[in-house]
């Protein structure tokens, strides 16, 4: 890891996300896209793509500069420091490509930084392909890493069992160095996750603000979102099938979903709304 500076940061919170098997419908790449877009931020490492990558997994990007002169763009892992003076902490983005190789030197790389910058908690976000209704709100999956953990931070306990990323495995690490952690799931309606899904990254940004306790600009991400709904309820319409399956999804999640519309979940609705008053 080539680090450029260790700036002084107050009770940073990390938050990780890469491209490819953890990120269906570019739902948790963009999340990180957006916060570095809403707030300053500075480049203060990144993980040398040669230890990590393989090329023929994840290809050099060329591109023509402003000059029309040929640049190549390495697969890569860059972490950004986020100072936030209006919050009670700062922030550190990790946003990169799921690396090829070596996941346990990688992971390790990135854990030895959260411990040289004190990382108080530990965010991974990630987009899955689910049986969902692209029609109905999303609801995010919040789990921890341990029962200890999950009772302290007010999230479920990870049951999943199966194939991982290297979310999972950063999960693993920071559970072993006594960091807390928690991982956000987005679900992306699999048949709507041939392109971006702007719902399912407002989804996880406003799950962000109830992790955290704090309200994030979300500049032209609703109206993304809705332009989004409307453009999938298009095509769907023009496929009698893919119609009645959403039907059948839309039927199935409002059976499940209306009983939690409880007095608890409005509370943390309005709880949200003041704190994005104040944040104005």
């Amino acid at each position: 890891m080539e680090i450029l500076s260790i700036p002084a940061l107050r009770n940073p919170r990390m938050i990780c996300a890469f491209g490819g098997w953890n990120d269906a419908g570019e739902s948790a790449t963009n999340a990180l896209a957006h916060l570095l877009s809403m707030w300053p931020h500075t480049l203060i490492a990144e993980l040398d793509s040669e230890d990590f990558y393989d090329y023929q997994v994840n290809r050099p990007m060329v591109s023509l500069d402003a000059k029309s002169e040929r640049l190549i763009t390495w697969p890569s892992t860059k972490i950004f420091a986020v100072p936030t003076a209006h919050l009670p902490f700062d922030l550190v983005i990790v946003q990169g490509v799921e690396p090829s190789m070596r996941w346990k030197s990688f992971a390790h790389e990135i854990m030895d930084l959260a411990d040289d910058l004190d990382i108080s908690l530990f965010l991974t976000l990630g987009g899955l392909l689910a049986d969902t209704p692209h029609s109905r709100p999303i609801t995010i999956s919040a789990t921890g890493t341990n029962q200890e953990i999950s009772k302290r931070l007010n999230v479920e306990v990870s049951r999943y069992e199966g194939p991982t990323g290297i979310l999972g495995v950063l999960q693993d690490c920071a559970m072993k160095r006594g960091i807390d952690a928690i991982s956000l799931w987005a679900p992306v309606p699999h048949y709507a996750s041939a392109s971006p899904s702007p719902k399912a990254t407002l989804a996880l940004i406003n799950a962000i603000e109830d992790t955290l306790a704090i309200a994030i600009p979300l500049g032209a991400l609703p109206d993304e979102s809705s332009s989004w709904q409307l453009s999938i309820d298009e095509l769907t319409k023009e496929d009698s099938d893919i119609a009645d399956y959403v039907r059948q999804l839309e039927e199935s999640k409002d059976e499940t979903e209306l009983p939690q519309a409880t007095g608890d979940s409005i509370a943390r609705e309005f709880e949200k709304y003041l704190r994005r008053q104040n944040e104005e």
